[in-house]
């Protein structure tokens, strides 16, 4: 699987990004141009979409009932992976050397590619469902996250040129991380525990006759996030994230519900997908916190920082737990698989963050407990980076079942 092979390559190189980061902030490496746009993109259109564009049509096509495993959906779609990659790799280029031509195309191709998946997933018209497994649920999920996908790109290519502020947006910066980050990655990630939640745990979610409302709560509590920057009306944005929030809160207490007591729940993978959105909570709740209680405190490191809570404490631990069990069904679809991670690699991020909050409330000591931040979070890739190797390795010791995916 083509986008599997790539988002591995993606989480290998964000991993030498962070341990070049704790350099950077040790002052023993030189700054350079683009390292901001790097950390966050290569885990979240990098290693995360990659990964993601992968593997949802293979579930959406599960789910409808047609005639498909895990990662071998009816056929591959090599114009989607190609649009997505060459725009990635484009934009690798373009955004750190300020080549605006680069910048549109590669903005441009990854907007095609998520259109061309959103036809895609369209086409797949969900089954009659099961007892306590609604049909297609995830497929919702995956359709409104990559239609704010949609929006984050253009936005996101637009910061370059000054298209926000033609459409009013009063901090466009703002709109486009809470559209990737509420929209579109908390969407997708919901829709892929819906969907998989049984897969990895042998367990139904504790309330699956919740899940349409929990999509309806956080698809418009989004919205709500999106429109309060654009419109500079924080009250609006703070409703739309607390909506948001309660909806996620309700998804994760029907993970963990069903859990006690079972021998799933002393895994560490596990424990990756449901911590990591301690993070997610930790930022709504603490960020108004320390700007009230520090009325002296400038936002704009809290702005500039604390969104790398959420990509490393939040999605790439989540992605420290799905990507190694994707590529586990890909290259053994006939053999059980698991979640990826370690209690090293569980104990490293969560550390890491710590440190990375300390670094906010700190500022004396702040490029200290930066870099020994990125230092923690380059360690926690290692037992992961391990497992990558071994499960590929694996798969080119048995030929033929390689052959077979």
């Amino acid at each position: 699987n083509p986008y599997l092979i790539t988002s591995v390559v993606f989480l290998l190189f964000a991993g030498l990004v962070a341990l070049d980061s704790a350099l950077i902030s040790f002052q023993i490496l030189p700054w350079f141009n683009g390292l901001n746009w790097l950390r966050v993109h290569l885990i979240t259109l990098g290693a995360l979409t990659e990964a993601l564009f992968g593997i949802l049509p293979a579930l959406a096509a599960r789910r409808a009932g047609l005639k498909a495993s895990l990662l071998q959906a009816d056929r591959l779609r090599w114009d989607i992976w190609l649009a997505l990659t060459v725009g990635l790799l484009v934009l690798l280029v373009g955004i750190p050397l300020m080549i605006y031509a680069l910048i549109v195309t590669g903005g441009t191709l990854i907007l095609i590619a998520a259109l061309l998946l959103i036809l895609h997933l369209r086409g797949m018209t969900p089954a009659a469902s099961a007892p306590g497994k609604p049909a297609g649920a995830g497929r919702m999920f995956y359709l409104a996250g990559l239609a704010y996908l949609l929006f984050g790109i253009i936005v996101g290519s637009g910061l370059w040129f000054g298209w926000g502020n033609a459409l009013g947006m009063a901090n466009p910066t703002e709109v486009h991380i809470h559209t990737n980050i509420w929209g579109f990655m908390s969407l997708v990630f919901a829709g892929l525990i819906v969907d998989l939640y049984s897969d990895w745990t042998g367990c139904a979610l504790a309330w699956p006759r919740a899940v349409r409302p929990i999509f309806w709560m956080m698809t418009i509590g989004a919205f709500g996030a999106i429109l309060g920057p654009w419109l500079a009306i924080t009250p609006l944005m703070a409703l739309g994230i607390v909506v948001h929030q309660v909806a996620t809160a309700w998804l994760v207490v029907s993970i963990i519900k069903p859990l006690l007591g079972t021998e799933i729940s002393k895994e560490p993978g596990i424990w990756h997908v449901i911590t990591s959105y301690f993070w997610q909570l930790a930022i709504v709740v603490v960020t108004p916190l320390i700007v009230l209680l520090r009325p002296g405190f400038s936002p704009a490191g809290l702005e500039q920082t604390a969104p790398q809570v959420l990509i490393y404490g939040w999605m790439l631990q989540f992605g420290y737990a799905v990507i190694p069990y994707l590529l586990r069904r890909a290259v053994s679809p006939q053999q059980e698989a698991s979640l990826g991670g370690s209690w090293f690699s569980l104990v490293a991020v969560h550390a890491g963050g710590v440190f990375l909050a300390a670094s906010i409330i700190n500022g004396a000591y702040s490029a200290q407990f930066l870099g020994a931040a990125y230092l923690l979070w380059s360690f926690s890739f290692l037992p992961i980076a391990r497992q990558l190797w071994q499960i590929l390795n694996g798969a080119y010791d048995k030929p033929s079942i390689m052959k077979g995916t």
